[in-house]
């Protein structure tokens, strides 16, 4: 008999394939927002054919990364700043969720794998790498959401952050110095090691606010 503790290989669709280049495409700007989506050039790219091309096509749209208009065609979507203003709303809530259960279950490693991430963040900031800032404030949330097991999160999340990184580049240049910026993520590190869930709530939903403050024109 096979020893128990191996597991079946799940083996991904195209689809779901073709559905992650597309992502990923989406998120570095090389699908820019309010792009057409050609069928022909992408099935040519990607070597596939149409049929998991509009299949993986639908999976984005459904996640709102794209959106279909009769008789048009597939768009990549245009965020606009209550579109900011709500991604920022969901992830506080996928990231409280994640970090609260990071606190309760091991928050030593959790703490540990974050401040790694900062100091990936604060090297770059020296080097005056800006692209090499913001992955690792990407890689800090995503971390964040997937150290806490839980692959509902994770699915969630995965959206949210392809529609951050559409926008985040925004931010490198709105910050006069990366040292707020790090001393933000480095906090909510450390109050998931010290287990403190209050000033863990009020260390994020800060963090999401100053970023919808840098993002967005200010409402009258």
């Amino acid at each position: 008999m096979p020893p128990a503790a191996l597991n079946p290989v799940v083996q991904e669709s195209t689809p779901a394939l073709i559905a992650r280049q597309l992502r990923r495409a989406i998120g570095e700007g090389e699908l820019a927002p309010g792009q057409q989506l050609n069928e022909a050039a992408l099935s040519r790219s990607l070597g596939v054919s149409r049929g998991p091309l509009r299949e993986a096509m639908q999976r984005l749209t459904q996640e709102g990364l794209l959106v279909s208009i009769r008789n048009r065609g597939v768009f990549v979507i245009e965020i606009t700043d209550d579109d900011v203003r709500d991604m920022y709303l969901a992830r506080t809530a996928i990231e409280r969720a994640a970090a609260a259960r990071l606190a309760e279950t091991d928050p030593a490693t959790a703490q540990a794998d974050l401040l790694r991430i900062v100091q990936a963040m604060a090297e770059a900031a020296e080097r005056d790498d800006l692209d090499g800032v913001t992955e690792a404030d990407i890689d800090f949330h995503t971390a964040l959401v997937a150290l806490a097991r839980s692959p509902r999160l994770t699915r969630m999340h995965t959206t949210l952050m392809v529609e951050t990184r559409m926008c985040i580049t925004a931010l490198e240049h709105r910050y006069s110095s990366q040292s707020p910026r790090l001393e933000e993520h480095r906090r909510i590190a450390r109050a998931i090691g010290q287990s403190d869930l209050p000033e863990l709530d009020r260390l994020l939903d800060g963090h999401m606010e100053d970023a919808i403050g840098r993002l967005v024109a200010p409402r009258d």
